[in-house]
């Protein structure tokens, strides 16, 4: 992935609203990844500095070109007014009428809500991984129980008389 990484910086470097970079998370750029929530390596981030998202794509030159001609750039936000649809302004002006107490509560309580997704989410993974190891206990413990029944005593028996002209098969 770096050297298509490396590609993409090369063709965005200078850009008036586009910005590609890369952080060494285990040096320098150590508390920015954990301030931006970094857990992994490479991780690649994009939107607003304020409110930076996952990328969920794929990871050569060709798609990462794509998502970044498509969708980086000046969005939507208190910053760019304009390119707001009305829904979108009629929110950013509710926001902006809330004091920073209760614009702090409210983005609180979403991140509540969103932790408490992810846990729900990570709960009923983990109960799927159990059940999984479950039924793969089960699968090895039945598959030497028939091994152990005669399967491969039945198989030699077969190939021996078919060897010898015994049975047709």
């Amino acid at each position: 992935m770096k050297p298509a990484w490396d590609k993409l910086m090369k063709k965005y470097q200078g850009h008036d609203s586009v910005l590609i970079a890369d952080v060494d998370c285990t040096a320098d750029g150590k508390a920015l990844c954990e301030t931006m929530g970094v857990e992994g390596f490479p991780t690649i981030k994009h939107g607003d500095p304020s409110n930076l998202e996952d990328y969920e794509g794929e990871r050569e030159y060709d798609d990462l070109a794509a998502f970044a001609e498509k969708e980086l750039g000046p969005r939507c936000g208190p910053a760019n007014l304009d390119l707001c649809d009305a829904e979108k302004k009629q929110q950013i002006e509710k926001f902006l009428a809330m004091s920073g107490e209760e614009l702090a509560k409210a983005i609180e309580g979403k991140d509540d809500e969103l932790n408490a997704a992810t846990k729900a989410h990570e709960e009923f993974v983990e109960g799927l991984q159990k059940q999984y190891e479950a039924s793969e206990k089960a699968l090895k413990e039945k598959k030497e129980e028939i091994k152990d029944s005669g399967l491969g005593l039945m198989k030699a028996v077969k190939a021996h008389r078919k060897s010898v002209n015994k049975e047709e098969l």
